[in-house]
């Protein structure tokens, strides 16, 4: 046998693949109230992956009263776990910096008429 016939080869799935596919998972969950999704509103602060593939998303909501409260931090944890690859998933809340309009790329200011 060759050196070449031993040879095991591991797939992985390289920090900025992963981060691509996170940031697509995260394009497909909206705020049922706003035709834009959370990534382009700027609800997402930070994306971490840490070793093993555990991801720590620390994000905020458009208001401390959105009713969706409850509702968008789980849909984002579990688009996020449905990603090949991906181990754990912690979806952190925050309110500081405090979310405003000027947070949302330009796609979706246009979205909703602010340019």
């Amino acid at each position: 046998m060759s050196a070449d016939q031993n040879t095991v080869t591991v797939s992985q799935v390289t920090i900025p693949d992963l981060r691509e596919k996170i940031v697509a998972a995260l394009k497909t969950v909206y705020d049922p109230e706003i035709p834009v999704d959370i990534y382009e509103l700027g609800l997402i602060y930070e994306i971490n992956i840490f070793p093993v593939n555990n991801v720590n998303i620390q994000m905020t909501l458009t208001s401390p009263s959105c009713p969706s409260a409850e509702q968008i931090p789980t849909e984002v944890e579990q688009r996020v776990k449905e990603i090949e690859g991906v181990n754990d998933v912690k979806v952190e809340i925050t309110w500081d910096p405090p979310y405003s309009q000027d947070m949302m790329s330009e796609a979706a200011k246009l979205e909703l008429g602010f340019l």
